[in-house]
Order: structure tokens, then sequence, then C-alpha cells
């Protein structure tokens, strides 16, 4: 059966969740392959609203099997808020519901310390980073300085192996930022509380793979913020510090050996973006206020007000093409009604001249945007779901798009929930 990646074309916040609750229908098994608890998936759905950071968009569907694959980065203690914050609202997360790679590497309480301490000491220079510890997790994962979560098993081992991390991590937290430090019974504590409760989650999840995909299984990857933030292919250094394309998915699941057959690729009708890095379509002042006020665009981890423009054509179609995206979901088209033109990012300046390619990361600061204006249609599209019943202006803006971006766009959601969906 065909496998699906749901990725970001753009700077992440596009709204994947809710197309990850949507498209479970269809599939048996969601997989979260890269990244950790620094972005939310907000998923409203007949249980109510919900923000995950960690628990893959899939946890709500009864029958469907969720997996956090190797690549994520696994907060043992955001993860267990985050389950009980669910459970509270009546969502039953099993063993059988959720596992969790025993190859997952655990983001540790000194991850998120000197994430801090860092941000603080690059002042007006900080990357804006949530903070949540993920640069130097995967720093630290790429030197092979990680606990693995099968290590829960082997409580012997994993004191000798934390012990050994301990005293080389607390160099660099006495002596570079002159912080506290850890010891050894502080962090056994942390994983006396934590790494208990995620424990009977941890198994094979690469064997229950390779056994779903040969039993014929649908699987579903689901993936963290956009193309614009991927690390190799992103607005570096403004980047996250995973891969967060569909090419990653097989091996950032925990199956290698996977065939992506469909890639949707999700982005907003207009621009967003948290956090620092160029956003060259970027509004600012009252046009800025009323299109964010309009869209509810705050950050789901961290309450931020994202910056928003209108949707930035040369940076969407790169997105499109690094994602290598089959199918596009725009989301947010009900959020462009009070206007009575709607502005599109056609091209850049650059030095004089106008592109419609987007240039390398060390252009971006000197490019202006070029806008175009569209016909608005002045109404609200939220209770509509089928094509023919939009508003002739909201199908050439939606057709227009499909254009400019070369891929065919599949869905158009017009709402949060569910229903709130219309389908082409």
């Amino acid at each position: 059966m065909a496998n699906c990646a749901i990725v970001g074309i753009n700077w992440g916040d596009e709204g994947k969740g809710r197309m990850v609750d949507l498209l479970t229908e269809k599939y048996d098994v969601v997989v979260r392959y890269q990244g950790g608890g620094n972005a939310g998936h907000t998923v409203v759905n007949d249980r109510g609203k919900f923000a995950l950071h960690l628990l893959p968009s899939g946890i709500f569907r009864e029958g469907v099997v969720n997996v956090l694959g190797n690549g994520v980065a696994l907060d043992c203690e955001n993860l267990w808020t985050e389950l009980k914050d669910v459970r509270s609202k009546g969502v039953e997360v099993t063993p059988e519901a959720l596992k969790i790679s025993e190859r997952a590497s655990l983001l540790l309480p000194w991850h998120r310390e000197l994430d801090a301490l860092e941000e603080t000491r690059l002042k007006d220079k900080k990357f804006g980073s949530t903070r949540q510890g993920i640069a130097p997790f995967y720093a630290d994962k790429y030197q092979k300085k990680t606990i693995l979560a099968g290590e829960l098993f082997y409580p012997d081992r994993l004191k000798v192996h934390l012990t050994d991390l301990l005293e080389w991590k607390n160099l660099t937290l006495r002596q570079v930022y002159g912080a506290k430090g850890y010891s050894i019974e502080e962090l056994l504590d942390w994983f006396g509380t934590y790494g208990e409760k995620i424990k009977p989650y941890v198994c094979d999840a690469a064997a229950f793979l390779r056994d779903a995909a040969e039993k014929g299984k649908r699987i579903l990857f689901e993936a963290q913020l956009g193309a614009l933030r991927d690390l190799d292919y992103g607005i570096h250094p403004y980047t996250t510090s995973s891969n967060a394309l569909a090419s990653y998915a097989p091996v950032g699941s925990g199956l290698p050996s996977a065939k992506i057959d469909t890639v949707v690729g999700v982005v907003k009708a207009y621009s967003t973006c948290v956090g620092e890095g160029p956003f060259v379509c970027e509004w600012f002042g009252e046009r800025a206020e009323r299109l964010r006020s309009a869209g509810a665009e705050y950050g789901a981890k961290t309450g931020r007000p994202r910056r928003v423009g209108p949707i930035d054509l040369p940076a969407t179609r790169y997105g499109v093409r690094v994602q290598g995206a089959t199918t596009l979901a725009l989301t947010k088209l009900d959020v462009l009604g009070y206007m009575e033109e709607i502005p599109v990012c056609a091209r850049y300046r650059i030095r004089g001249r106008e592109t419609e390619e987007f240039p390398f990361p060390a252009l971006l600061d000197e490019a202006e945007p070029v806008e175009e204006v569209l016909e608005g249609w002045q109404c609200d599209v939220s209770g509509v779901r089928t094509w023919k019943d939009l508003p002739q202006a909201a199908r050439k803006y939606v057709e227009y798009l499909e254009t400019a971006l070369g891929c065919p766009i599949g869905y158009v959601s017009v709402g949060p929930e569910r229903d709130a969906i219309i389908l082409r």
C-alpha cells in the first residue's frame, strides 16, 4: 500500500498537524521521524483542541499505531507531560498505540540549559531558539555522546555511560558558561522519574515497522517544521538542527528501506514565521497585525506572535522542489476573506535585478519583495465544503498558486476542524 509523508513547505507552522489528523483515517501507522518538542502541531477534532509537540498527530485515531522514530529528540519529561495532558481529555495512550524506538536518543536536562545559556550569550545575535535543547542535543548526537532510549533496560550500563557523559558535559557547563553543572544523583533521579514513565513504550520500533511494511500496512510519515528550517537546505544558520525533508523520513523513522509514494506538502495561503532569520515577504505595522489577528498567528509551543506576510512564491516554490511534493494542502484560505485584494510576493529584487528563484542564504538579507495583487472574495468561506461553492475569486487564487508553484493543490483547508476541508 502507498506510504505518504506530510511535510512543511515553508518555515514551519503551516498546519501539518491538522492534515495528519485528517489523513490518518486512511493509514495504519503514523511516524514522527525528526525534531523534538521545540515546535507544535495544533489539532482540532471532536475531542477538543490540542497542541502536540512530540506525540504524533495520529494519536487521536483508534487503531492507528504511532511511532517516535530514532531521528527524534526524545525528551522524556516533556513527553510525559504531553501524555498526561491528552489523557486528561479522554485520550488513552497505551503501549500498543505509541511505540518509541529503542534507538532514539534522549534529550537530557543539560541540553535545555545549554540552549538557554548559549542564546543568552549570543544576545542580539541569537538564533531565536525555543530553548528546548534541540541544537545541543543534535550536536551531542553527532558526537556520539547521547543516551539511547533502549539503555533504560540496562540500568548498570546506563549509570556508567551517564557518569562518563556527565564528566564531559560539566566541563562545558562550568568552565564555558559558569553554570552549576549536575551530579550523577540528580540525573539518576530524573531518569527514575521520567525515564521509567516512558519505558513501557520503548521497543524495537524498527522491527515493528518492517513487519508492518511486509504486511502491506499503510504508513504516514509526519515531519516537524518546514523545508526552510531544514538543517542542510534551509535559511542557514537560522534553521533547526535536523532534516525536515520527506527524503529523510525512511532514515529517521527506523525503516530505511521505505519508499515514499506520496508527499503532501502543507503551505498556508499566506506566510508566517516564528523565530529569527531572513523573511523577505514580511509585513509590519497595521496590515501585519490585522493578518496576525485574523489568523490567530501565535506559536503553538512558545505563544510568540508569528511574523506574517503574503504568500512568498520564490520561497514556496523552493520548498516544493526540495520536499519533492506530489500534491499540496493549502491551509487557512478562510483567513484572507477580509481582504479587498490579495497580495502575493511574486518575485525578489536583489541588487537591482528581479528573480523568481530562491537565492543562496547569504543573499536573503539583500532581497526585497516584489508584490502582485489578486482580487479578493470578501466573505466568510469557513462553511464551504465543495470546490464549486467557493467564490470565483477564491478559486482563481488557488489556481494561480497551483500554476505558480508547479504542483497540484489537492486539499484546501478553510478551518482547523477535521471537516473544514475541500477536496479537489
